[in-house]
């Protein structure tokens, strides 16, 4: 009786979790087959979402006979900043902001703009506290990498919600003009 009550119990919250449109995250889908990410050979955010990217990812300047990509994501910024934001009463620090700061774009391989220049930025407090400087740096390297790995997931939702341009032709009979008899 208790093994029928836990499954009914486990059916319910999954029909509930359904019905309000949960559904777990996947992987993005990406509306291009292929992209150049620069700077090349980087261990920033280029680096990153050159990995993760792996198969899609080809040179800007493909080798002779090598396709070009469709799109080319330029990295034009990569900036990390720590500001001091708390000190005590003899002046001494104990908090810090840690900043990550990108700007990218999205443009074709012939230099169409395809996403303009647009930033995206993270931010994290740390407390500060002397005695313990190792921890505090230890600290700060994995605040640094996560908040970089959420730019990266940040900067893939977007190209996954870039929509390209459609460019609709018209037949020949409606874009002629013809001359008044």
């Amino acid at each position: 009786m208790n093994l029928l009550r836990s499954l009914a119990l486990a059916l319910l919250a999954s029909a509930v979790l359904a019905g309000c449109g949960f559904k777990l995250r996947t992987s993005q889908a990406l509306p291009f087959a292929t992209i150049a990410v620069t700077p090349e050979k980087t261990a920033g955010v280029a680096g990153d979402i050159s990995r993760y990217l792996g198969d899609m990812v080809r040179p800007v300047a493909p080798p002779a006979g090598g396709e070009l990509p469709e799109v080319i994501l330029d990295i034009l910024q990569e900036a990390r900043e720590k500001l001091v934001v708390g000190v005590n009463a003899s002046g001494q620090v104990r908090e810090y902001e840690l900043r990550i700061r990108i700007t990218f774009r999205l443009r074709s391989p012939k230099g169409g703009e395809l996403i303009a220049p647009s930033v995206i930025e993270q931010h994290r407090s740390i407390s500060f506290n002397e005695s313990a400087v190792l921890a505090k740096e230890a600290e700060e390297v994995l605040l640094y990498r996560d908040m970089q790995n959420d730019i990266v997931q940040q900067l893939l939702r977007r190209l996954a919600a870039f929509k390209p341009a459609v460019v609709e032709q018209l037949p020949a009979s409606a874009t002629s003009v013809s001359a008044p008899e």
